[in-house]
């Protein structure tokens, strides 16, 4: 929830969105943990002290919850991507912006990205399709960036590397602990140089 839609709401509302809020939280922790299928509805409410039948006035299912949480991450994704190339500048500077938005989910959401890894498959029909829209057209804001930074490359050859780089990013929950600093700077050099090569 961003600040102008909380200052639109009521008290009683905005009390509501941010236990949607931690209760999706939980739900990531969770999930990330132990998998989509091994978490159940009751176990996310008691991460936040909300009884089993109280989740379902904020969540119709575990289903709900997942969908809630990829697409919530998908739109941001989409949108960062989206406010970076209208930011503009020379290719090169809208594929490190684009970097950047990439980077800073992966070293604040890592539990999101373990979950998305895993358990997309788990969503319904319909939300998948959604999340699997926003993703493409997240990746060819990307593809769109690098064709233009080094037009000698096909555009089939920008895909594979703009997937392999999300690949190394979306490694990085597996990567072994460090700083986040320390992470941002790695992955930063490695994807950077990865689009270039």
């Amino acid at each position: 929830m961003d600040q102008q839609e909380a200052v639109a709401l009521t008290p009683r509302a905005q009390a509501k969105a941010r236990r949607r809020d931690e209760i999706l939280d939980a739900a990531a922790r969770l999930m990330a943990r132990r998998g989509f299928h091994a978490v159940r509805l009751d176990d996310i409410g008691a991460e936040v002290g909300i009884s089993g039948p109280g989740m379902y006035r904020y969540f119709s299912s575990k289903e709900d919850v997942l969908a809630e949480m990829l697409l919530d991450i998908s739109r941001r994704l989409r949108d960062g991507g989206r406010a970076a190339v209208e930011r503009g500048g020379d290719p090169a500077e809208v594929l490190d912006a684009l970097l950047g938005v990439h980077v800073d989910f992966v070293a604040t959401e890592p539990d999101l990205i373990s979950v998305q890894f895993r358990d997309l498959g788990a969503l319904p029909a319909g939300p998948r399709h959604e999340v699997r829209s926003l993703q493409r057209e997240y990746a060819e804001m990307w593809v769109d960036a690098l064709v233009r930074l080094r037009p000698e490359l096909p555009a089939v050859d920008a895909r594979a590397h703009v997937h392999a780089v999300f690949g190394l990013l979306n490694s990085s929950p597996r990567l072994p602990s460090m700083a986040e600093a320390e992470l941002r700077r790695v992955l930063t050099a490695m994807a950077s140089a990865a689009l270039r090569s």
